[in-house]
């Protein structure tokens, strides 16, 4: 599996290109950026379906998926490790090491935040943003305090038997989705949840879900550079498409749309209208 450093960790990523061409060819490249608990897997199928428009760079984030933190890691650089500031300045090494100049984004989730944070700040690096299932979060101080206690709980247990329960991938999923998807792709959710390091898994909740984060996102909407889409899953219990529409009004460069009968992942529970959309959307 390659691999590159960044940082000096270890980040896996993977090229989709044409079955016709390999990475290198004159096609703009597209860099997909996955969610909390996640990893590039879930992209697959997007990047698969728009290959033949893109070569397309999927990475899992530093402490995710295939890209495992070293065991010494000190506990005490979490707050700074893990910021969404950093994440985007990870995305940016990547990029300089790939020797890509100016490329797509999309992005998922926390993913997206991340993606906010990078479109400011490394405006020239970007062409076209998809941002999907995204918005402003309210701060509300027992609210979040509680979020924070439970989410502490959540990653501290973790036990690697919970993949070898016949319904644990359908539970643990099934408020992440509103349409069904096929089993394997909800058993892959539940194994890179059981596999993400458990200080960047509570150091993005820290950084994402925070007093910060609700007063900087806001503005740095205001500031989205650049033609930006905005997708929304109708039904989406984690980030509502209220919190999405209400980010899209800060700025007329973000194109909003929501996608009817899904949820938190429409690139998996409507993937044709999914497409539909972004296609009409991108000009490459």
């Amino acid at each position: 599996m390659p691999y590159i450093s960044i940082k000096g960790i270890k980040h896996y990523y993977e090229w989709i290109s044409s079955p016709e061409e390999s990475q290198g060819s004159n096609r703009p490249v597209m860099v997909f950026l996955h969610g909390w608990g996640g990893s590039a897997r879930y992209w697959k199928g997007t990047a698969e379906a728009l290959c033949h428009r893109f070569d397309c760079l999927l990475y899992d984030l530093r402490g995710f998926g295939r890209s495992r933190l070293p065991q010494d890691t000190n506990p005490a650089t979490a707050p700074g490790s893990y910021t969404l500031e950093s994440y985007a300045d990870d995305l940016a090494e990547l990029l300089d090491t790939l020797n890509l100049n100016r490329v797509y984004l999309n992005a998922h989730s926390m993913g997206a935040s991340i993606g906010v944070i990078f479109l400011n700040q490394y405006t020239d690096r970007v062409i076209q943003a998809i941002l999907t299932c995204h918005g402003l979060l309210e701060y509300d101080a027992k609210a979040f305090d509680a979020f924070h206690r439970f989410s502490r709980y959540v990653v501290a247990f973790r036990p690697g038997w919970l993949k070898q329960i016949p319904l644990a991938p359908r539970m643990f999923m099934a408020r992440f989705l509103h349409r069904s998807i096929p089993n394997a792709e909800r058993r892959a959710f539940l194994e890179d949840f059981l596999m993400a390091d458990y200080e960047a898994a509570l150091g993005t909740i820290y950084t994402s879900v925070s007093k910060e984060a609700t007063e900087e996102m806001p503005e740095a909407y205001r500031r989205v550079p650049l033609p930006t889409l905005l997708i929304s899953g109708q039904y989406d219990q984690i980030i509502e498409a209220e919190m999405g529409r209400q980010a899209a009004t800060l700025n007329d460069k973000v194109e909003y749309v929501v996608i009817p009968n899904t949820s938190h992942f429409p690139m998996l529970e409507d993937p044709d209208a999914y497409l539909q959309h972004i296609n009409a959307f991108l000009v490459d």
